[in-house]
């Protein structure tokens, strides 16, 4: 078992893109040194359009990197062998609306490969794990946002993953269900699992987090260690403001 879970070395992002004979490239990230250990809650901090998401997508070999090296679980990425042991929720859960909420965890777990003599039995228990026993066999076209969450995380974990990768978890939810994501995220470390989040969420990622990286303009500003933070005036939220820079064209509040 390697003791670091996710490594990126050198890694960039160009997007280029060509439109009337003009062509023009965005940097997403740039010269990403990372490393997420083994049994760790990570959190990668930024503003929108930070680099977050592709970061995210560039470790799961859902996009490739322009330059750079990509390794988790002490394999390259992508591969298949290595996606097996993952768990990823994304920011918009991408699930059919015209299935259940029962019958999207079972195509889940079929998918997976759990075998099916045990499949069932994990999709109930699943379902009581994150609260979504009484309207498991709802049409997923029915479901809250909250809701929508919950079988999004039911399906990043029915397969008992070594790392657990969450873009966004918390966002548009209520303040009681972001407190359940925060017990379950403390729940999977307490198992030994690696946790990698994104978050513009400051006040969420202080306290669950064991590191965090805020990223700017695809660059990662500053890691930071728990104790760098807790107990300190102003805290993450100074260390944040003082590492990240806009990248939307709005200026700073000028109150004097």
């Amino acid at each position: 078992m390697p003791s670091i879970a996710i490594r990126l070395k050198g890694v960039a992002k160009v997007y280029r893109r060509s439109h009337l004979g003009r062509s023009t490239q965005t940097v997403a990230v740039s010269d990403l040194d990372l490393e997420v250990a083994v049994g760790e809650v990570f959190g990668l901090l930024g503003l929108n359009g930070s680099g977050k998401t592709t970061t995210i997508k560039i470790i799961l070999g859902l996009q490739s990197a322009t330059q750079g090296t990509v390794e988790v679980l002490g394999r390259p990425m992508p591969d298949l062998e290595t996606l097996a042991k993952i768990g990823y929720m994304p920011e918009a859960a991408c699930l059919n609306p015209a299935l259940s909420g029962r019958e999207a965890l079972r195509l889940f777990a079929a998918l997976s490969r759990i075998p099916s003599a045990q499949r069932e039995k994990r999709v109930d228990q699943m379902l009581e794990r994150v609260g979504m026993a009484s309207g498991a066999d709802q049409r997923i076209a029915e479901y809250s946002k909250g809701m929508l969450q919950r079988i999004s995380l039911a399906q990043a974990l029915i397969h008992e993953p070594e790392l657990v990768i969450m873009d966004e978890p918390v966002t548009g939810l209520d303040p009681l269900a972001i407190k359940e994501v925060r017990a379950l995220v403390l729940w999977l470390k307490a198992r030994g699992k690696t946790v990698l989040f994104s978050s513009h969420d400051i006040s969420e990622v202080e306290q669950v987090c064991d590191r965090i990286g805020i990223l700017s303009r695809g660059k990662l500003a500053r890691v930071m260690r728990h104790d760098e933070w807790a107990g300190r005036p102003g805290g993450l939220e100074d260390a944040f403001a003082g590492a990240v820079a806009r990248a939307d064209g709005v200026g700073e509040l000028r109150l004097a």
